[in-house]
């Protein structure tokens, strides 16, 4: 049995939070990539609450805007996210999370990835192509 990851803060200085830029709708789009790998696992939304949770306990996360409210990934499936390295972009409006992955993985279909699918039937980013 492998050992459980432990959860690790981020400090985000007022001005690190200051510089991210949400959208009318108070959000601001979060990609979650993998460390070790450098798979991009995920893309979801947050608001400030759920950025600074996010920062604070060292887990992802989000908010759903189907249904309006604050989830925390794995607290259903049991495949959390714990969060090693926080980023945001130059404009400050797409925030990037480099997490180790627990459990089957980040989609909600029980795939690894959520991008998984490809355009023009190409393999998936870490599959092998079709003989």
């Amino acid at each position: 049995m492998l050992p459980m990851p432990l959860a690790t803060p981020i400090a985000a200085t007022a001005e690190d939070l200051a510089a991210v830029s949400y959208n009318a709708d108070g959000l601001v789009p979060a990609i979650v990539q993998e460390r070790g790998t450098g798979e991009v696992l995920m893309m979801a939304w947050m608001n400030e609450d759920t950025l600074r949770e996010t920062l604070e306990t060292g887990r992802t996360v989000f908010w759903s805007r189907s249904r309006q409210a604050r989830w925390r990934k794995g607290d259903t499936s049991g495949d959390r996210q714990f969060v090693r390295a926080a980023y945001y972009d130059c404009d400050g409006d797409t925030l990037l999370f480099v997490v180790e992955q627990e459990g089957a993985g980040a989609c909600h279909t029980g795939n690894r990835s959520c991008f998984f699918r490809s355009f023009g039937g190409r393999p998936a980013p870490g599959e092998q192509p079709a003989e």
